[in-house]
């Protein structure tokens, strides 16, 4: 070999480890960790709640930054469109890649191509619950209601798209029942319609409604998904009714596409071990979620299963974005 051909070799070998050396460095700035929601709400307070976490075990620290806007399609743009360079991740929750492809014309951004899947973090179950007015305590006794006196319940949600909407409109559709949406902006303004009476009932996720079946102004009716709740286990599911209903939030963490290998698996493997944490995992058990982990792999797929699920409602029920 001739000796131009050796340096040549030796060069872009040193090129390489020094890449692979970067990588493993990584990181060496402030990371940015976008909620596409406003601040207070519950994926806000989970974000918070991880990055706090990952701070110490990076080494560096992870500000989270609040891009509301469009159905979380804003946040989720400015991740689509950031550096792969490891510095800005999305706290990814149903709407930027599951619901909005199929909800929305027009998106900024591929929801396929665009992104790279981290990790899964927490499932949120939903729950039904009723204005205790409504003379219904079981799922059958709803359906009944129901088909007894058609068009004349109601469902709150929300939001056009939202998680609370798609799992009202999954019941409407395999009940075989006539009831009418009523979307709200967020879910504060849809329970305090429930409670005053004004909608049948509401669909959401368990954590939102903890102290108001406390105080009896709401009666839980069911678990909306598949597996039975630690915390309410006496309740049922929706499922031993409707055979294969499950409805749950889906909390994820995901960066820009062709993100480097390296701080995929670092940040998949920091974050697996917080989920595991018994400190963390009470935490999150207390909040009414249930960790997750996993591979990126796992993570894509639980995406695509959902975008599935998400496709078939929105088709079948004909829901478009306002």
């Amino acid at each position: 070999m001739s000796l131009g051909r050796r340096s040549a070799l030796w060069g872009a070998a040193g090129l390489l480890a020094a890449g692979q050396a970067r990588a493993e460095d990584w990181p060496t700035r402030p990371i940015r960790l976008i909620v596409p929601f406003a601040p207070g709400g519950a994926s806000d307070l989970l974000a918070r709640l991880v990055a706090e976490r990952l701070a110490p075990a990076l080494g560096q620290p992870v500000v989270v930054e609040n891009r509301p806007g469009a159905g979380a399609t804003i946040g989720a743009d400015a991740v689509a469109k950031a550096r792969p360079d490891g510095t800005t991740f999305l706290y990814g929750t149903p709407g930027p890649q599951i619901v909005n492809p199929y909800l929305m014309r027009g998106l900024p951004y591929d929801a396929e191509r665009d992104f790279t899947p981290i990790v899964s973090l927490v499932r949120a179950p939903n729950l039904l619950v009723v204005n205790p007015a409504l003379p219904v305590r079981t799922v059958p006794e709803l359906i009944a209601l129901a088909k007894a006196k058609p068009g004349e319940l109601s469902f709150g949600s929300s939001g056009i798209g939202a998680s609370s909407h798609l799992a009202g409109e999954t019941l409407k559709l395999k009940a075989g029942i006539d009831v009418t949406h009523v979307p709200f902006r967020g879910s504060g303004p849809a329970i305090a319609e429930l409670i005053a009476g004004r909608i049948s009932f509401l669909i959401d996720t368990l954590l939102l409604f903890t102290e108001h079946r406390a105080s009896g102004a709401l009666r839980a009716v069911a678990v909306a998904s598949a597996r039975k709740s630690s915390l309410m286990p006496d309740l049922p599911t929706i499922a031993e009714t409707i055979p294969g209903f499950d409805s749950f939030a889906f909390n994820y963490l995901a960066g820009p596409a062709a993100l480097p290998e390296s701080v995929v698996v670092r940040l998949n493997r920091e974050t697996n071990r917080i989920l595991a944490d018994d400190t963390f995992r009470k935490r999150l058990t207390e909040l009414g979620l249930e960790p997750i982990g996993g591979t990126p792999a796992d993570t894509a797929a639980t995406i695509r299963e959902e975008a599935g699920r998400a496709r078939e409602v929105i088709l079948a029920a004909n829901i478009r974005a306002e």
